[in-house]
């Protein structure tokens, strides 16, 4: 077996580390903790932007790069690190990276079809599975124990004079769009609660434990019996705004919806009148059309939303479980086997 040169392109733990250096002993891992930004927090993939190297660092960082087969991670954690490096390292056969949405990414860069085919990327998809589904279920569970309002009244310090009842999750029905891990991982722990679960997925096939499989186009019909919906998708050209004023207004009025897939596929307007008219009763999201919401944005300081800055995948574990399937990937890739969760250069995701 031809030897592989892995190296280590954002921050990481030296335990970690290790770990990678243990699937083989012919692979060689490069890793200079110097050259790389210090983390803020577990799993800052990105690390301090206020790092900066010297000219004699940032030229030992692409030297290194460059004389590597494979890479955790994208350079810098960005598209344009992502360019450059295609461009530079003609021996780079694959880069793991660290989100489950790397195709954006891969868009972003700029590069073309014919550069995306030198190279494999493969992306995280799974590993943040369960901390996605479990802000789902926070979501279904504050749109229907009406937290934003018991916040409210908080805040005014105001106990009412009518005590209203809540909606019980128990023998409600989830329409999860986009059965993949994460929508599987969200359906699981919507069926624990009690809940009927039904969903979507490109490719409409059974799945044990789901009780309706439709594709897009049997959405509207899907989602006149739900009282939650949970968007998972990722943002491709064939899901932009899919959830459009059609879609939120084939929901029953007062519906829960929870979006921890990508912000474009919501019509954000179309939420707004939603909420207002009542057709959605509450808007849990972590995922927005433009990143950072910008501070005119309506969502903000709606009632009925709950905005969180993109930050629901996070979890103390993810360096861990990303190190995990990277070693599993790298076992694969070392016998010449498929490797899994490429990205799509054609659809980008």
């Amino acid at each position: 077996m031809t030897s592989k040169t892995v190296a280590i392109a954002v921050p990481l733990e030296a335990e970690l580390v290790d770990r990678i250096r243990a699937v083989d002993p012919s692979v060689t891992v490069l890793y200079e903790p110097d050259l790389l930004p210090p983390e803020r927090f577990p799993a800052d993939h990105a690390g301090d932007p206020a790092f900066t190297r010297t000219s004699e660092q940032e030229e030992r960082y692409w030297a290194m790069l460059n004389s590597a087969d494979v890479l955790y991670g994208f350079p810098n954690e960005s598209p344009a690190g992502l360019a450059r490096i295609a461009a530079e390292n003609p021996k780079l056969e694959w880069i793991h990276a660290m989100a489950a949405g790397a195709g954006g990414a891969a868009k972003a860069s700029g590069l073309s079809a014919a550069a995306l085919q030198k190279f494999r990327i493969t992306t995280s998809a799974g590993v943040h599975a369960l901390p996605l589904a479990e802000f789902a279920a926070l979501g279904i569970l504050n749109g229907f124990k009406r937290s934003a309002e018991l916040a409210q009244d908080q805040a005014a310090k105001a106990w009412p004079d009518l005590r209203v009842p809540t909606r019980l999750v128990n023998g409600s029905t989830l329409v999860v769009s986009g059965l993949g891990e994460i929508g599987l991982e969200t359906a699981r722990i919507a069926r624990a609660l009690g809940m009927k679960v039904s969903g979507s997925k490109r490719s409409v096939e059974p799945i044990e434990g789901i009780d309706q499989v439709v594709d897009n186009a049997g959405l509207p019909a899907l989602l006149a019996t739900a009282d939650a919906v949970v968007n998972t998708l990722p943002g491709t050209e064939y899901t932009e705004k899919l959830f459009n004023r059609e879609l939120f207004a084939a929901m029953k009025p007062g519906t829960t919806f929870v979006n921890v897939g990508r912000g474009t596929v919501v019509d954000e307007d179309a939420l707004l009148e939603a909420l207002d008219n009542g057709q959605v009763g509450y808007a849990c999201l972590d995922v927005f059309a433009v990143e950072p919401l910008p501070q005119d944005s309506p969502l903000w300081s709606h009632p009925k939303v709950m905005v969180s800055p993109h930050t629901s995948a996070l979890s103390a574990a993810e360096n861990r479980l990303i190190t995990e399937r990277f070693c599993s990937n790298l076992r694969i890739f070392l016998d010449g086997g498929d490797l899994p969760h490429v990205v799509d250069t054609v659809h980008f995701y």
